[in-house]
Order: C-alpha cells, then structure tokens, then sequence
C-alpha cells in the first residue's frame, strides 16, 4: 500500500475530527499527493468510494461532514489532474487558456454541506418563478421624486444646442435646479447630446413642448426607451404638451412601452376643437411647487396659412404653439440678529421660528414680533420666459396674450416694471425675431436679457458633437475619399452680421445664443451670464495636426493610400484601365500572399457618378459619442437614392455629411425609404425626414407621395402619426416585396392592368417557397404557399380593392384564414414570421407593387427584394440590384447588387440573397467572445457576419450596427478576410473605390492602437467572468 493510501485510514476511523482538523489534513494529503499521482489517484477514488458507503449509514452529523469532506476530495483530485496535464503540455480544453486555469487553481473555495447548496437552489428556482410572475405583469416604471425647497441655492438656465450646428431640430432649453430638472423641447439628438456632455437623463423630472411635432418631440421615444431601462425598474418622466400631444402619445404606443407614456399632461382645446384665430384669454397653471410656477400660454395662427404652407383641414400641421413663463419664488431677506436683540434676551428656536415666515411673541410677553422686524426685504424672484414663435402669422396672438401684456406693465409713479421679467429665451426663427412688431414687443420687456436661439442662426464649423468630429477629422486624415469633411468646414462662424437686420442690438440686451451658454438665476448674487461650459473653438485642422504628433504610426499607411487612391483618380487612365492600374497598387501595398483578385464585371467602366454608399449610423440599440443608431444612404446621383433604415437623427447626419443646402437636394431627390424592423433605432428618425422633405418639396410645388416599405407595425406608427403630421408617403409592407410574393404575384396578372382579379379561372393555388426552404430539386417536398381565392375579392369594396385575400391554407402549422389573418402565440413570435407564407395571409397588394415598380424604374434599379431574417417578428434583410447597361466597347455590364442584413443571427436565406452580391452590409453587433449574448439578442458575431459574405462569394463585405461596448472601434482578429472592412459614420463608400476598400484597414489598426487595447482587454475580463 502506499504512503498515500495508507495516510488516510485514521481518517476513516476518525469520523468525528473537528473541520479544522480535516482542513489540516486535507491540505497535508494535498502536499502528499503531487509526489506521487498514480498511486494516490487510486487511492483517492478507493477512499471516495468508501466515504460515500460510511455516509449513507451514519448518523446525519457525520454525513454532514462527510459530504463536506467528499467534495474536497473529489476537488483536489481534479486539480491534481489538472496540474499533471499542465506539465505535460496536454490541452486541457480549447476554450481555457493556461491563465485561467492558473486563476481557477488559485480561487480558494470553501466547502458547503449539501443541506446548503439545495436550499440555495430551491431559493434560485423560486427567485425564478416570481421573476417570470413579475415580467408578465404590466410594467411599472417609477417617476423621479425630490423634496423641494424655496430656499434652493442654486439655479440656471442653459441652451442644450441640438441643432445649433445643422439646424435639424429645435434647440433645447434647461431650467436647472437643486433637486429638479426641467427640459423645453426634446427633438431627434438629445439623448446624444446628453451623453456627449455628461447631462444626466435620470435626473430630469419633466419635459415641456413649445410645439407637439417631429422639430420639437422627435427625440421623445429614443429618451423614453433609455429611461425606461435605467436600473431593475426603469424610470419614467412627466411629458407636458398641447391637447396635440395625444396624437404622439399614440404613435409611441407602438413600439414603445405604456408604463413610459402614461404620465403625459396635455392642455388647451380639445383637438377636435377648431381654434384657428381664437384669442387666449388666460395663461394655464401647468405647474406650481416651492421651486417654480410654470404657466402656459397658447398661441394660435391669425389664418390658415402657417410656415409659408396651406395647412389641411384635416391635419394640425403645429397649430398650437406655446409660450412658457416661469416664476421662481420671491428670495426672502437675511436674518438680522440685532434686530432681534430689541426683542428677544438670547436667541433661541423663536429665530428659527420668524426665518420660517412665522410671527411669535416677544421677551416682554405683550409684542408679538414679524418676521419683518427682524429680516432684510425679500426680492422679486426671477422669471423666465420662453418664447416659441413659429411663424409670422402667430405674432397678433402673442402680442394680444394678456398674460404677456401684465408682464410688460409699469409702476404708474416710479416708471419700473410692476414685476421684472429676467431673461427670455427666443426659439423664433429670424424671419419672425427680425420682423419690426416682434423687435417692438421684446423692447417692452425692459431691463430684460434677450437670447436668440433659433435654430437658423446655426454654425456647422462648431459641432456640438465634438467627440465623433475629432474621430472624423482623424479618419479624413488617414483617406479623405472615404472620411470627407469638406461641408462640416463651409460655414462661417456667426458674427455680427448675422444680426445686422436686427435693430435691438443697440440696447445691449441681446445676445446670440451658444452651445451650453448659462444664465444664473440664483443666487441674486450671481445673476447674469455664465460663459464657463461653452465649448472651446474647435479646429479639424489642429485635430489632425496632433494626430501627427500624437501617432506617427499613421503616416506610412496614409501615405499609401494616398498613392492608391491618386492611381485611382488619376486622369490618364479611364475605364477598365483605370481599375487594373488601381488593383495592381493595392495588391503591391498588401502583405498578403493571395492570387491576383478578381474584380467583378459590373465595376469595369464604372464611374464616380452611379452609386455611393453612406453611412449615416452605424452604432446599435442607442446613440453613443462616436456613433449614431442605424441609417444608410445609397445616392444614385441624378437618379435620386433610397434610405435604408432610418434611425433618430438621421436627417442631422445628412446635414454634416451634405450641408444644409445640400441635404435639402438629398431630401428632394429621395425616392424610397426601406425599413428593416420596428425597433426604435431602426425607424424613429422616419417622421422627421418624412415632414422635412414634403416640406421641401411643397416650397418648390414638385411634391409628389415617397414610396416607404417597412414590417407591418410601422404602418401603424405612420398611420397614427399621421394625424399629428402630414408626412406625405405612401406605404408597402416588406413581405409584399419578398421572394415569395414575387413568386405569387408573377403566377397572376396584376388585376389593376386587365381586371383579372374577377376571372375566377386565372386563380388558382400556387406552391410557394422561401428564400431557405427546401426545393424539390434536394428530393424534399416543398412548403405549401398561399393562394387567390376570386370569393374573397368584393367589387366595390374599399377594403378590398387592390388586395386579394388567399383561402384558408395550412402552411406549416400556420392556419392562414380567409378574412381574419392570425397571429403567433408568445413563445412563437421569433420563429412564426419565417415560415412560408406567413407574411403574405393577406394576398397581394397589387396597387403597392406597382409603385414600387415606378420607383424603383426611377430610380435606376431592377430590383429590391426583402428577405426575412432571424431577429424579432417581422425583421427583414433587402436585396438592392442596378440595371445593367452597354460599355462604350460595345459590351453589355451587369449592374451592381448590394444586400443589407438589418439585425439578424445567421440564416440561409440572406445568405442565398447575397450570392455574388457586389457588396454585402452586414450587422456584427458583438465580438465573437459573446456567443451566448449573441443568441439571446438574435444579433450575429463579427465572424458569422464575415462567414456570410464568405459563403455567399461576396465581393466586399462591410461590418456595422457595432454594440456600445465598442466605442470608437470594434475588435480586429483573424476573421477578418481581404474582402472586410469596417464602417464608421460619415464613411462614404463609392461604387469605383470598392477594390481599395480592405486597404483601410491596416492604417485604422495605427490609428487606433490604444483604442483596440483597451477593447480586447474588456473582452477578455468579460469572458473570464
């Protein structure tokens, strides 16, 4: 027997040794055993065996400690292996490195009876059940509540700049407190600019709108999502509008959860309500605390006429606008303590008494004492006033309000104000600020500081995004080709010219407002403004000059493709020269070993002036610094573009990326908007792009309907949003452009062209298949589909016009029924919206295929396709392919094809919708170390997106839609293939450089070096947790 075995015999006979003896010689067989492994191995198991056979025949307090004792036993057994196969050099596994084996033999952990381990166990399965009770109730998000103090000590009010440097949006305004927060106005960006400069959105307690539309609440659903995700509960806030702001609160509805929209406040008329011209008689107490008293005052058209547009009769295109007043309280004098001393002997809780406002008697017992006998005069508290005119047509209104007209009054004798009116905030554009009854109006406002803040005095050489300016000023020093910044630069600085029509300059009370300008409002001591938050000038030039400096690394490879691009664009070579001279240098810059690339028939020839992409977003779930949510824009030049995705902000990416004149040209020559799902950072920049362009395009009398095409519940947002805004669309549900429809549209004649939808012999039953079905060509029977039915098709019927409901059907356990479409139960949902047919229970719609047929002729394309993917119910992918043409050789060019994934896990049928594509933009939300977050969140790893422009044979694979958890930059490892490359905001990609595209990548290595580091090493914490 060896020295081991025969070392734990006592151990059996001596079951009743204290734990810390047990401890002792465990630690002491421990020491033992690593001399001598195969022997004590055996031994080992021996003695296990018969502490299991003792253990059941004991008493339970020597089962207690024999279970203990198994365990440690059985532990020190297995890293006693562990250590063998480490000295060996065995692998342990392939998903530990030698570290973490290191780290978990080191890890001391104590033993637990088994008692222990099953209460904890039946705790954790009941701590499940009651959170499984508790999702399936309503939730309950909790409002922000604070103690108020008259007394505050601090507050201020200060110009959040959305839209100061695009002018997409109105700018918005915070009333700053102690212990509250108010904000004015919430437009697409705020969440962005909030996170940009460290503004808290947890401790805003409610949110006012001058006007309920997309310019002033755009960024409304994006903020309420957020908050509703801070901390185990969510949070929710006060939202305070006109009686318009149903209309919103119903459009949110659809995507965003009720607990975060039912502590909405509206005020004024009923909608129904026709108040065009009416007076507002009264101002609306909206709100009135120890802090502040905010009031309402409604302004209303003096005709129909608003915005320089005829106003339909049946839209409230911002009929009402509102002008804010808030009164803070009266600041109460210092306590005068000699004063007090002719009243009282000694001080006592009797001055604590008359500091509260409170009269007690006197020392002498007969003179009741005030607390004006012992304190300073009080002084007026300061009032605010934000002032919202939208146009000119409003300004009878506000000069007529009475509320104003009170606050504009005079001491008969002294001449002052009867109450002074501190500071005023100016939204108004400048055609009304510059009108001569607007300037008359603000002069009687005396002694009050003006502040113009509207959004057309705006100055894009200053972007209030700094963070994400810097990183495209470092990229555009890397390739100005793809990272340009040449619009962010054009505009000049606002100067005094910009005033000169405005004769109120000369009483040194006005003042242009600035990104984060202050103005104090207490203490009194402090009042006026405070310039101490402004952001210092910024300069993309000084930006790029220290890169320079700061990373040397980056000169090399700039230069390279510095040289890269110049063959490119270098004027003696045309055509297909042109893109063989450009190849050749990049295969000479590259490293790699690869066979000479071949490049794709359709970019021979290819000018500069057929297809650019743009990336507008490219972060996912929620803006960050550096990226905003989910937006592309594909131009197609002469023959206009089509945006795919459209996430918050949008329309102010299209600004720094185009200027403001020339996202105008963008906006008018957009003729399709496409939409992969109804997520929020997906879809809730649409309305604000939608109004800007109707806009646009009414201005210039060529207004005609945009084609938009999403999942079926965004139909539902636009049409509820709709009666808020005309957004002047025309709508196609994304399963009526899919393989399978077209497959079932192209078995019928259009209806619409010879009437066919009455001839019951043209339809018939047709066998469908999807994207990734089965075929018969495999040797499996293929999924049966949808069919017409000339029953189900009622001449005259509105409802049915244009739609041809199929019978009922059984497709895959789907019962699709004539007339009444079902829908998936809950745990259903993902996979019930893949299966064939399911998207299509309500027929064709013929009259939508048209239009997009005339669209898409437009717009130069000969195909648009939706493709279903795994992501939530109905989530789509879209195949983009050109019409090909003649080369000036006389030989025939296909056109290019381009397939976006939108959000999605891996699947088969994007992959057979990518095949040979020219260009494949794929989501790669997560690094490939987070494989189980990746299927929770039907989101796809940087290698799967990789792997699905590898199968597909894609010419050029583009990565987007990173997590937040990659600020600047994803992760780089060895997936990434010589057909990869990375998206960034602003990064445009144009169809004659995709041959150069993967020669980024080596320069955005250098670039962000530091960047990557800090990223693999958050990585690797997070896998070892």
């Amino acid at each position: 027997m060896t020295a081991a075995a025969s070392f734990h015999r006592p151990l059996l006979l001596h079951r009743h040794f204290s734990v810390s003896r047990a401890r002792f010689l465990s630690l002491s067989f421990a020491s033992r055993s690593c001399m001598a492994f195969n022997s004590s191995s055996a031994a080992l198991f021996l003695n296990t065996k018969h502490l299991q056979a003792l253990s059941s025949s004991s008493s339970s307090s020597s089962s207690f400690f024999l279970a203990g004792r198994s365990c440690a036993l059985n532990r020190i057994l297995c890293q006693q292996q562990t250590r063998t196969r480490l000295q060996s050099g065995s692998s342990i596994s392939q998903d530990l490195s030698v570290k973490k084996v290191a780290r978990r033999l080191h890890t001391k952990t104590p033993t637990r009876p088994v008692v222990e381990e099953e209460e904890e166990a039946a705790a954790a399965s009941s701590d499940m059940v009651k959170k499984k009770e508790l999702s399936a109730q309503p939730r309950q998000l909790a409002l922000r509540t604070t103690s108020t103090h008259a007394n505050s000590t601090l507050s201020f009010v200060q110009i959040l700049g959305t839209g100061m440097d695009t002018g997409d949006t109105a700018p918005s305004v915070l009333l700053f407190f102690d212990q509250r927060r108010f904000i004015f106005n919430a437009g697409e960006g705020l969440q962005r600019f909030c996170i940009e400069h460290k503004i808290k959105l947890s401790k805003i307690n409610h949110i006012f709108l001058t006007r309920v539309s997309s310019e002033t609440g755009g960024g409304l659903p994006g903020l309420l999502l957020t908050l509703a995700n801070i901390g185990e509960v969510g949070m929710a806030v006060n939202i305070w509008g006109t009686s318009d702001l149903q209309y919103l609160v119903n459009a949110m509805r659809t995507f965003v959860p009720n607990a975060s929209v039912v502590h909405t406040h509206s005020f004024g008329p009923a909608v129904s309500q026709s108040s065009a011209g009416q007076p507002q008689k009264f101002a609306t107490v909206l709100l009135e605390d120890d802090v502040v008293k905010i009031s309402a005052v409604l302004l209303w058209p003096e005709s129909s006429e608003v915005k320089g547009t005829i106003r339909s009769q049946d839209k409230r295109d911002d009929e009402l606008s509102v002008v804010y007043v808030c009164e803070l309280p009266e600041v109460k004098g210092k306590f005068d303590p000699s004063k007090a001393e002719a009243f009282f002997k000694r001080p006592g809780p009797h001055y604590g008494l008359l500091q509260a406002g409170k009269s007690v008697m006197g020392s002498d017992g007969k003179t009741m004492v005030h607390p004006s006998d012992v304190m300073d005069p009080s002084s007026p508290g300061p009032i605010f006033i934000l002032v919202d005119c939208p146009a000119l047509s409003y300004i009878p209104a506000l000069l007529s309000a009475p509320d104003l007209c009170c606050l504009q009054e005079k001491h008969p004798d002294t001449g002052s104000p009867l109450k002074q009116v501190t500071l005023m905030v100016h939204i108004s554009p400048a055609s009304v600020t510059s009108d001569a009854r607007y300037q008359k109006w603000m002069l009687q406002f005396e002694g009050a500081q003006h502040v113009l803040a509207g959004h057309d005095l705006l100055n894009m050489a200053s972007p209030i995004l700094q963070s994400s300016a810097r990183v495209l000023a470092r990229l555009n020093c890397i390739c100005p080709q793809v990272f340009p910044i040449s619009n962010l630069q054009s505009n000049v600085p606002i100067g005094e010219a910009k005033l000169s029509s405005l004769e109120v300059t000369g009483s040194g009370f006005l003042t242009v407002a600035e990104n984060l300008l202050k103005f104090r409002l207490r203490p009194l001591a402090g009042l006026g403004f405070d310039r101490s938050a402004v952001p210092v000038p910024f300069s993309m030039v000084a930006v790029q000059e220290q890169l320079v400096i700061d990373i040397p690394e980056v000169v090399e490879p700039s230069r390279k493709l510095a040289e890269l691009w110049g063959n490119m664009h270098d004027k003696k070579t045309q055509g297909e020269e042109m893109i063989a001279s450009s190849t050749t240098a990049f295969q000479a810059s590259t490293d790699d070993n690869h066979l000479e690339e071949d490049i794709p028939l359709c970019l021979k020839g290819v000018s500069r002036e057929e297809m650019e992409i743009v990336f507008l977003g490219t972060g996912s779930s929620q803006p960050s610094k550096y990226r905003n949510v989910s937006a592309i824009y594909v131009h197609l030049f002469k023959q206009g573009g089509i945006m795919l995705d459209c996430g918050e902000g949008t329309y102010a990416q299209l600004t720094r990326r185009y200027g403001s004149v020339g996202a105008h040209e963008v906006l008018a020559g957009l003729k399709c908007v496409w939409i992969s799902h109804i997520h929020a950072d997906h879809h809730t920049g649409l309305a604000r792009i939608l109004s800007v362009r109707r806009s646009i395009l009414e201005r210039r009398g060529l207004f005609q309907p945009i084609l938009v095409i999403g999942p079926k519940q965004l139909k539902r947002f636009l049409d509820a949003y709709e009666r808020l805004e005309d957004l002047g669309m025309e709508f196609l549900d994304c399963s009526q452009t899919t393989a399978d429809a077209e497959r079932y549209a192209s078995s019928e004649q259009n209806p619409f062209l010879d009437g066919s939808f009455l001839k019951e012999d043209k339809l018939k039953e047709t066998v469908i298949e999807s994207p990734g079905s089965l075929s018969p060509r495999n040797g499996k029977n293929p999924k049966k589909g949808i069919t017409a039915d000339a029953e189900n098709v009622q001449e005259g019927n509105p409802a049915r016009i244009g739609l041809i409901q199929a019978p009922s059907v059984s497709v895959d356990k789907i019962q699709i029924s004539r007339g009444t479409p079902i829908s998936p139960k809950r745990s259903q949902m993902r996979n019930f919206w893949l299966q064939t047919g399911a998207n299509l229970q309500s027929g064709i719609d013929w009259e939508g295929r048209e239009k997009l047929r005339e669209t898409l002729s437009v717009m130069g394309l000969a195909k648009l396709r939706s493709v279903p993917v795994v992501h939530c119910a109905h989530a789509f992918g879209v195949m983009l392919e050109a019409q090909g043409c003649v080369m000036s050789n006389g030989l025939k060019r296909p056109g290019w094809k381009l397939v976006y994934s939108g959000d999605t896990r891996p699947c088969k049928a994007l992959v057979d919708a990518s095949q040979g594509a020219t260009v494949l933009i794929h989501e790669a939300t997560f690094d490939d170390g987070l494989l189980e977050e990746a299927e929770a969140k039907r989101h796809s790893l940087t290698k799967e997106a990789i792997e699905t422009g590898v199968a597909a044979g894609v010419y050029r694979t583009i990565l987007t839609h990173f997590s937040q958890r990659y600020p600047k930059i994803p992760i780089f490892d060895d997936s990434y293939t010589s057909q990869t490359c990375i998206a960034f905001d602003m990064m445009s990609v144009n169809l004659a450089d995709l041959p150069l595209l993967p020669s980024l990548l080596p320069a955005l290595k250098a670039l962000f070096k530091e960047e990557l580091l800090d990223v693999e090493e958050a990585a690797d914490e997070h896998q070892e947790l």
